[in-house]
């Protein structure tokens, strides 16, 4: 009985939350629209009024064919529905969210600050253009999940090659410091994943897709190496790129050597970027294993050389 009436007391806590937030954006809304959204009665709509009022929250309502639900200025939301650390909590997304330039405005963010009675700490600032300002596309690739639109562009792979693309974004990911795309190609019939900084040319075109219901096959995470192998990888790190270790594995990956150096131990993927990662260190890495990784950069440094010599 506990658990039932726990359940029941959450639920009307959330659709108390959702009436608030419904009211936020809104001047006056007639009580049966609240009803039909909250999908509930009128009467319960009523009761759920009362109980706001009596939680100190001023909600004014005008009967009538011009009447509604006006949530009234200078509200003070009272700590018997939300305590001060979920109060916090919520503002704190919806300011996150205001950084990211979700919403289009931060009205809600203000209205809801007053509702709440607090001032909130602008602690959080989000940029996600490069320190060069190079644009990546972000905020149309943002527009275009939002609104289903379809769009194209030049794509360059891992090797440099162009391919045109046309896409229905799905979502926008970041994984290991990189934006990427999710997206349905059109062209390969199943789910890709981009990187934002090989896309050029993008188009946002004027053309809306539904939600598609994808086959086990059509959803595989196709980044374009699904068949090659992870393989154990060794390297050993001169001590003086410690600060860049922190930056680039996980603690335990990392095992100090009696001499201050460092061994990293990891799974990783085989590919052109890898060797390139491992010649950002300098001299200051050296591949121990696979004998065909310490091969490949090998050779990599002999063509560097043979360039300027």
């Amino acid at each position: 009985m506990y658990v039932i009436l726990n359940l029941v007391m959450n639920m009307k806590i959330n659709r108390l939350l959702e009436l608030i937030y419904i009211l936020l954006h809104r001047k006056s809304v007639p009580a049966g629209e609240l009803a039909e959204q909250l999908d509930v009665s009128r009467r319960t709509i009523y009761r759920d009024i009362e109980a706001l009022s009596i939680a100190g929250i001023p909600i004014h309502t005008v009967k009538g064919k011009r009447g509604g639900v006006t949530l009234l200025p200078n509200a003070a939301l009272s700590k018997s529905i939300l305590n001060e650390q979920e109060q916090d909590e919520i503002l704190t997304a919806l300011h996150g969210l205001s950084n990211m330039n979700v919403s289009k405005d931060d009205q809600v963010l203000k209205r809801l600050s007053a509702v709440f009675n607090k001032t909130v700490i602008n602690w959080l600032q989000v940029d996600y253009s490069d320190w060069g300002g190079a644009n990546n596309y972000f905020y149309d690739f943002k527009t275009a999940v939002l609104e289903r639109r379809v769009v194209n562009f030049d794509y360059y792979d891992s090797k440099g090659d162009k391919t045109f693309r046309r896409v229905e974004p799905i979502q926008l990911w970041f994984k290991s410091k990189s934006w990427y795309l999710k997206g349905f190609c059109l062209t390969k019939q199943s789910i890709r994943v981009y990187k934002l900084t090989r896309v050029k040319n993008l188009v946002v075109e004027d053309v809306h897709f539904s939600e598609r219901v994808l086959s086990d096959e059509q959803n595989i995470f196709a980044t374009g190496n699904e068949n090659v192998q992870s393989e154990i990888i060794k390297l050993r790190v001169d001590p003086k790129m410690k600060y860049r270790l922190i930056e680039d594995f996980d603690e335990d990956e990392i095992k100090e050597q009696p001499d201050g150096g460092y061994i990293v131990t990891l799974p990783w993927r085989e590919g052109d970027w890898v060797h390139g990662f491992v010649l950002s260190y300098g001299e200051y890495m050296k591949v121990i294993a696979p004998a065909c990784l310490r091969d490949a950069v090998k050779n990599r440094v002999k063509k560097i050389y043979e360039r300027y010599f």
